[in-house]
């Protein structure tokens, strides 16, 4: 019955102390989000504008490279 036991409960992996830690980081994240939504849609925009130069930098990062012949076109209708 032990194996029985186990298929029902995810495997073994939702056992006692790991329920009541995830409630608790249900509980403290939904406390937070409630007392911190102003502060936290009021920097968002400024968040956003910080992420630009960051984003920009990422994706060019390999701007540039392993694009040979990207100028070279050929006209083979002719």
């Amino acid at each position: 019955m032990a194996g029985a036991y186990q298929s029902k409960n995810i495997l073994g992996l939702l056992t006692g102390p790991r329920i009541a830690f995830l409630l608790f980081l249900g509980v403290a994240g939904f406390f937070l989000w409630t007392e911190h939504r102003a502060h936290i849609m009021g920097a968002l925009p400024y968040l956003i504008l910080l992420l630009c130069p960051l984003m920009h930098f990422f994706m060019h990062r390999n701007h540039g490279k392993g694009h040979a012949g990207h100028g070279d076109h050929q006209d083979h209708d002719a």
